[in-house]
């Protein structure tokens, strides 16, 4: 059990080594308008993220003060460093096997837990993947942050060997938390799980699969392409009123470049 990323087997890559610049605020908490790690605005309000408009498409980059900043460990733009906050139980599901609940009200935008695990490599965590057998159970997941300019950066978690509690999170075409990369002391994105709205004690929860952003319902969520149309797919159980019946499937790891 690890609570932060760790390197993956591959060692191309090292969460936690520290290359961003301190901010030089000497205040108990940093503003947007001196401090250098705020210059893409705040994104924190009473510990809450301050989540996206319906109209934007994606989330908006987080970057929090890091180890090498001169503000305390009371600074607003501290959350995720700050770990678990909230009470959550591993139990047994009717049909998904384990899930994550929690054991106490949350409210809309506060923190929840991290998807934690091996951070890998594209080839090690192509390798992995394509080892797979259709009943084994896949927790790689791929993040792509789109650039400007039309890069895309990638980024592959595994939690399979060494993680956290994200690593029991289900897949829901409706749900309550969404996945945002925050980054703290490197370009290596720590992939944190807010609430994307209140969410009650003893409530099951869960995340988009495919990262979609908003929590709103869409009309058609199928993606369709003869590569995908081949291979089996999931059923999924969430049991929302939009479920679109299997769970969603990223084929990019099984494509050769």
């Amino acid at each position: 059990y690890s609570p932060d990323n760790v390197p993956g087997a591959d060692g191309d890559i090292d969460p936690t080594v520290i290359t961003f610049p301190g901010c030089s605020c000497v205040t108990s908490s940093c503003t947007a308008r001196v401090c250098s790690c705020l210059r893409h605005g705040e994104h924190y309000s009473d510990l809450c993220l301050r989540l996206a408009e319906p109209g934007e498409e994606y989330a908006r980059p987080v970057f929090e003060c890091n180890a090498m900043c001169q503000c305390g460990e009371s600074c607003h733009n501290r959350v995720v460093q700050r770990g678990l906050q909230f009470r959550l139980e591993v139990f047994r599901t009717v049909k998904k096997g384990w899930g994550l609940r929690t054991l106490e009200f949350i409210a809309k935008g506060r923190f929840v837990c991290e998807y934690a695990g091996e951070v890998l490599g594209f080839e090690e965590a192509r390798r992995r993947i394509q080892a797979q057998t259709p009943q084994d159970s896949n927790y790689i997941i791929a993040v792509r942050e789109h650039l400007h300019g039309g890069q895309v950066m990638e980024t592959f978690v595994d939690p399979t060997y060494v993680g956290n509690v994200g690593r029991f999170l289900n897949h829901s075409c409706e749900p309550n938390l969404v996945m945002v990369p925050v980054r703290v002391d490197s370009m290596v994105p720590r992939l944190a799980l807010f609430a994307a709205t209140d969410i009650s004690a003893g409530e099951e929860l869960s995340y988009d699969y495919s990262g979609r952003f908003h929590n709103s319902p869409q009309a058609s969520r199928e993606q369709n392409s003869s590569e995908e149309d081949n291979r089996p797919r999931k059923p999924c159980y969430c049991g929302s009123r939009t479920c679109a019946s299997f769970l969603p499937w990223d084929g990019s790891l099984f494509s050769t470049p």
